[in-house]
C-alpha cells in the first residue's frame, strides 16, 4: 500500500510534483518519475508487511500537464502482508491534482493487488488530498474511503476463529477509513528534511476471508516522525514508527497477527531506515 513516511498515494504526490523549469523552456505534457528503494521494515499505516524484516519497492508515475497522472508502487511482502504467490504487493493509482493558489487539491484512486495471491485480496480505495504551506512546513491532509467490499470484510471474529477454518460471517464485507496528516520542514543550508505523520484507521476489526485486516483491532492511531537526508537523487531515511495497538488489543487476533518469526507483535515502535533512489 505504502512505504514507510511514503504510501502509494502520497509517493504519487512527490512524484508529481517536479522542479520549475526555466522561464524560457516549453513545459512538456508528460513527466515521468519514479524510484527504487529497500527498506528495513516496510510498514502500512503502522503496521509491518514484511514481518518486521527488510522489503524491496520500486514505483513509477506519468503526470500530464492538464493535472492527470497514473502509475504503480510494487513492494516485497513477508508475514501479515503476505496472500501466497510470488508475496508481492502491486497498487494502480490514478488521479487529478491541480494547484489552487499556494496549495492543492489530489483526487483519486488507489487498486491494491496481490498478483498470484489467494481470492478477494484486491481492493479498490479514493483518496482527496489537500496540500500547502505554513511558512517553512509543509502540509498535507486526507482521507482515503474504501467503500463495502468482501476482501475487507470481517469473515472471522478472532484469529482462533481464522485458525479453525471456519468463517463466522462468510462473504460478509466491510468498508475502510483512514485520515491523516503529514508534515515535512527542510533545515536551511543543509540537505534534511524533518518529517512527520500521523493517521486514524477505523475498518474491520476482526479478520478478513485470509486472515489480515487494513485496520487490526478496528480503530487505531499510527504515527511517524523522522529524517530524511538527500545525496543528489538518493534520500537516506530514518524513522520512528509506532501505533496505539497493544498487546492486549491484539491478543484476541493471535496467531494471526504477529511475526512468524518469533511471535512478537507487528505494530509496535521501531526504528527504520530507508534508501531511496529517484528519477
Amino acid at each position: 500500500m505504502r512505504h514507510v513516511f511514503t504510501s502509494a498515494a502520497a509517493f504519487m504526490a512527490i512524484a508529481i510534483a517536479s522542479p520549475a523549469l526555466a522561464a524560457d523552456e516549453p513545459e512538456p505534457d508528460f513527466k515521468i518519475s519514479g524510484f527504487g528503494a529497500v527498506v528495513t521494515d516496510y510498514r502500512v499505516r503502522g503496521v509491518s508487511q514484511s514481518d518486521k524484516g527488510f522489503a524491496a519497492q520500486a514505483g513509477v508515475t506519468v503526470g500530464h500537464s492538464s493535472g492527470l497522472y497514473a502509475g504503480f508502487f510494487s513492494s516485497s511482502l513477508a508475514g501479515w502482508g503476505t496472500f501466497g504467490g510470488p508475496n508481492i504487493e502491486f497498487d494502480l493509482i490514478g488521479g487529478y491534482k491541480r494547484a489552487i493558489g499556494n496549495g492543492a487539491f489530489d483526487l483519486g484512486l488507489t487498486w491494491y493487488m496481490f498478483p498470484g495471491g489467494a481470492k478477494l485480496t484486491d481492493f479498490a480505495e479514493p483518496y482527496f488530498k489537500v496540500s500547502g504551506t505554513a511558512g517553512p512546513v509543509s502540509l498535507l491532509g486526507g482521507v482515503a474511503y474504501a467503500p463495502k467490499q468482501k476482501s475487507l470484510g470481517r469473515w472471522f471474529f478472532t484469529g482462533a476463529d481464522y485458525a479453525a477454518g471456519v468463517p463466522n460471517a462468510p462473504d460478509a464485507k466491510n468498508d475502510n477509513l483512514y485520515l491523516w496528516g503529514d508534515f515535512a520542514t527542510g533545515i536551511p543550508s543543509t540537505p534534511i528534511t524533518v518529517k512527520a505523520h500521523i493517521g486514524y484507521s477505523d475498518g474491520n476489526p476482526g479478520l478478513g476471508p485470509n486472515g489480515t485486516s487494513v485496520a487490526p483491532t478496528g480503530k487505531y492511531w499510527d504515527w511517524l516522525i523522522g529524517v530524511d537526508y538527500v545525496v543528489g537523487p538518493v534520500t537516506l531515511g530514518v524513522a520512528y514508527v509506532d501505533t496505539d495497538i497493544s498487546v492486549r488489543d491484539a491478543l484476541y487476533l493471535q496467531p494471526s497477527f504477529s511475526s512468524t518469526k518469533d511471535g512478537s507483535s507487528i505494530a509496535g515502535s521501531k526504528i527504520l531506515f530507508s534508501i531511496t533512489g529517484a528519477f
